[in-house]
This record gives C-alpha cells, sequence and structure tokens, in this order.
C-alpha cells in the first residue's frame, strides 16, 4: 500500500528545507554544519545524492529487479558529498530542488502493486514504503544538522513516532547494559551509543 502519509510529511519538508536553504549566501553554504566534517555544501549535497539514489532503488520494481542502494558495496554520495566544497548557494538549491522533483515524480508514478517491492539498503532488504521512511529521516534530520533554524521539535510526528520505536528497540545492542539501566533509573548521566545512526 502506498505511504500516503509519509509521502505527504516528505513533501512538506521538501518545501520547509528549500525555503530555509533560500536565504543563505555563497558563504553561508561554506560554513561548518552540526555533522563533524562536513560544511552545510556538503550537507545539501549529500541529501540531494541520497535522494537521486533513492529514485534509483524506487526503479527497480518496474524494471522487476531489487536494485542495491550502493551497489559498489561502498557509499559514493560521501566521495560526491566531500567534493561539493565551493559549489554556489544558488546551484546546491537549485540541484537538490530537482531532485526533490524527480523523486516526488517516481512517488506518483510508481504501481500500487510495487510498495511491497524490496530494495537494498545499507542496512539490507526494505520494501518501497520503508524507504520513503528513510528519505524523510535523512531530510529531517540533516535539516537539523544545516544549523539553519530547524530543530529536533519541528519533525512531523510521523517521524518520530515511526523512528523512536526504532531506535528504542536498537538501544540495548549500543551501549553496556549496566549504564543503559543506570540511566534510566536516574543513577548516571545518558551512555554514549555506538554504531551507526
Amino acid at each position: 500500500m502506498k505511504p500516503v502519509d509519509t509521502i505527504a510529511a516528505c513533501r512538506t519538508s521538501h518545501r520547509v528545507l528549500l525555503a530555509g536553504l533560500g536565504p543563505l549566501s555563497d558563504d553561508d553554504v561554506r560554513v561548518p554544519s552540526l555533522l563533524p566534517g562536513y560544511s552545510r555544501g556538503h550537507v545539501v549535497t549529500h541529501i540531494a545524492n541520497k535522494t537521486k539514489a533513492h529514485v534509483v532503488l524506487l526503479g527497480g520494481p518496474a524494471a522487476g529487479e531489487v536494485r542495491q542502494l550502493h551497489p559498489d558495496g561502498y557509499d559514493p554520495d560521501l566521495a560526491a558529498d566531500l567534493a561539493a566544497t565551493g559549489r554556489p548557494a544558488a546551484e546546491l538549491r537549485s540541484d537538490l530542488a530537482q531532485c526533490f522533483e524527480l523523486l516526488e515524480a517516481t512517488w506518483d508514478a510508481l504501481d500500487e502493486t510495487h510498495w511491497d517491492r524490496q530494495g537494498m539498503m545499507a542496512a539490507g532488504l526494505r520494501t518501497m514504503r520503508e524507504v520513503v521512511g528513510h528519505h524523510l529521516r535523512n531530510v529531517e534530520v540533516h535539516h537539523v544538522d544545516l544549523n539553519i533554524g530547524h530543530r529536533p521539535s519541528d519533525w512531523p510526528a510521523i517521524l518520530v513516532e515511526s523512528e523512536l520505536s526504532k531506535r528504542l528497540r536498537s538501544v540495548p545492542d549500543r551501549a553496556d547494559h549496566a549504564d543503559i539501566l543506570a540511566w534510566l533509573l536516574g543513577r548516571a548521566p545518558a551512555p554514549e551509543l555506538t554504531g551507526p545512526w
């Protein structure tokens, strides 16, 4: 079934992010983001590259394929993201807007029977519905990383409720159990979590 509500949240997130990027100058996009080692321009490029990769992945069901997000076994986006240094702000915004338009058109065109088909994400097989949820997380979390006024309190409820339950299930695997328990009992600070987000 088509994830109508998640797609609607993504469309809104796209517009809010593009509006937030609107006032940024060329100098502004070269400022470090909250993501270590990434400027704002790198983060915008990363969102655009990941969006393009999702378009390719979502094309798999119509072609009768289970496509991989990173078929070469590594994240080629990282090199492309880091090569983004120096791109003008207007070019970054335009590229991102085009990527969002292409993804939204891909969602509109995807056959109703294909939403349960799978593609290979970095974390394993995911349905096309789940890919949409991943995209929403990517846009919203990186919007906060840009440090342009978007905060976790601005995240849409559909993202928070979906992701919180997933993240809570993974907490025991990401820190010492005694440290987690001490934190939950109010006897210690939150433990540092290991592993990818």
